[in-house]
Order: C-alpha cells, then structure tokens, then sequence
C-alpha cells in the first residue's frame, strides 16, 4: 500500500494545472479505507505474483473509485464526504467534473502499462458499467417503482463493479486458474453488494461523526435505497402517499425525516435490510473456497466480516 500511495502521487501530479494536485490530494488526503486498491493487492498475493504490475492495477482501481467520488459528489449536489467539505463545495462544479476526467485518463495509462489486454478489458467495462449504475440511479432513484431488482441492479454496477474488478484483475495479473480468478470476481461482487447495503443502511442509523455523512442524506436527497423501497412494498395507501410526496415530488416539511424512521421502524425494514447485508457478506465468503489456503485469505473472510461489522 505504500507503494501505492507514492504512486498515486506520483500520477495525480500535472506540470500545467496546479489545480489537478489540489484537489485530487483533497480527496485522496481524506483518508477513506483504500478497500478496492487493497482487495487488488490482496489478490494477487494471494495467488502467488511475484512482479510489480499489481502496483499499477491498485492505483488504476483507486483512481477509478476518486473520480467517481468527484462526480457523484457533483451529480449529487453534496457538501460534505469522510467528515470533510467536498471539492465541488471548496471550489467548483467544473473542477471536480474536469479532475475527475483527468484521473480517468489516468488510470487508463496506468492499465495500458501492465501491457494485458484482458485486465484493460476488465477494468473498462467496469468502468462503463459504474457509469451505468450511476445513470440507472439517477432515474430510478425518486421512482417509488423501484423494487429491491433494480435496486440491486444499480448497487452492483455503482459500486460492487468495481470491487469485482479489483479482485478479479489481481487474479488475473497472477495467471492464476480460471476457478480462482471467478472465485475472486464473485468474492468482489458480494462484497460490494454488502458494503453498499450497509453504507444505505448507516444513512439512517449511523452516526455523522463515524460515517462523514449526515444521518438521512439519502431521504433529503430523495434516493429510494433498500430500507425505504421494503417499507414501500408494505406501505398502506396513507403511508404511500407521505413517500409520494416526500420521495417523488421532493415536497418534505419539518418531522418527515422521522416520520419516515417510524415507517421503516413499523415494518422492521432496517433490520431486514441489516440482514440482507450480512447474507451478501457470508456470500462473499463462501466465494473465497477455491483460492490458496494462505493467510490472506484469512484476511478477506475477515474483510467481508469487517464491512457488515459496523452494522452491530
């Protein structure tokens, strides 16, 4: 991961646009979990690479994942992401779409450099497949005909495609066998499934202080995820009506927030969700069977334990 970091910095530079380091260094200073460089990593170690190839793809994947983060934030009209102020709040719009850009092409030279053709294959599907994600959600998101299908459609293109891909491009990059590398792209897949499960559910019960998010986000900003699409499928057509309003038509008052807690609460639909999470992440294990007995996998059963553990 050390590496890693010196490379990202190392790339996120530019000679003729000191604003490019500003903000990506904003972004990339904020911390986060570095999960999807490290699954990268983890994978191929895990299948015996021996090169330094995993070094790029790791840093390839991260600047994936901060140039969605800068135009999610941009789409999304955010002003706060990991407990800090956002870069389209510190400076512009424009900066965070155009930055973003840059580190795609970016992260596109870093893939050239491995010289193969199948992880540039991998990783540039995922990268249209998050963009589909991204449009589905924007149209389905305020939708109340949005089931837990399509729901789960967009979770896996916005973000578990590019869990898949990390895991699976580390396999790959190793020549490891077909059985483990498909091991590692349904591993990714859960995995990612769970985390974003869990990060909607945390919108309505976590704390902003932990999360970096305000607690109900999601609500002010309309998006139907898991727990309010359960209390929809059970809604009475009073209680229909208040998620027309609030969630449709963007008309929220004073104590609909908590109203809308009551609903989920009624329905039990946080903890339904909760176990939805844990389901996802017990899949993610179970995927793990085919690959090496090796410490690291240890440390994926670990890690998929660890993305549903701040749900308890």
């Amino acid at each position: 991961m050390d590496a890693v970091n010196t490379l990202i910095q190392t790339r996120m530079a530019s000679k003729h646009a000191p604003r490019i380091p500003e903000v990506t260094a904003h972004l990339v200073g904020a911390g986060g979990k570095r999960l999807r460089p490290m699954l990268t990593l983890a994978a191929a170690q895990l299948c015996g690479y021996e090169g330094d190839h995993h070094i790029k793809l790791a840093a390839t994947v991260e600047f994936i994942h901060t140039a969605t983060l800068l135009h999610d934030d941009v789409v999304d009209e955010s002003g706060q992401r990991r407990g800090r102020p956002t870069a389209n709040l510190l400076w512009d719009n424009k900066s965070s779409v155009l930055v973003g850009d840059y580190l795609f092409s970016r992260s596109f030279q870093l893939m050239v450099e491995t010289g193969s053709l199948r992880v540039l294959d991998i990783l540039a599907n995922a990268s249209a497949t998050i963009a589909e994600g991204e449009v589905l959600q924007m149209t389905a998101a305020s939708n109340l005909a949005t089931d837990e299908a399509v729901y789960l459609q967009v979770v896996r293109g916005k973000t578990a495609a590019l869990f898949s891909a990390a895991t699976e491009v580390g396999g790959v990059i190793a020549e490891a066998p077909a059985e483990q590398v498909k091991a590692l792209f349904d591993y990714g897949d859960a995995l990612g499934i769970a985390f974003q499960i869990a990060d909607d559910l945390l919108d309505y019960q976590g704390d902003s202080a932990t999360t970096g998010k305000n607690v109900g986000d999601d609500f002010r900003e309309r998006k139907l995820t898991l727990p309010v699409i359960k209390a929809v499928a059970q809604a009475t057509d009073d209680e229909r009506a208040f998620w027309t309003r609030t969630i449709e038509k963007g008309q929220q008052q004073e104590g609909d927030l908590e109203q809308a807690l009551a609903l989920m609460a009624k329905y039990a639909t946080l903890e339904a969700t909760r176990q939805d999470a844990l389901l996802w992440a017990e899949t993610a294990t179970q995927a793990l069977a085919p690959l090496p007995d090796h410490p690291i996998r240890q440390m994926l059963h670990d890690l998929a334990e660890y993305v549903v553990s701040r749900l308890h």
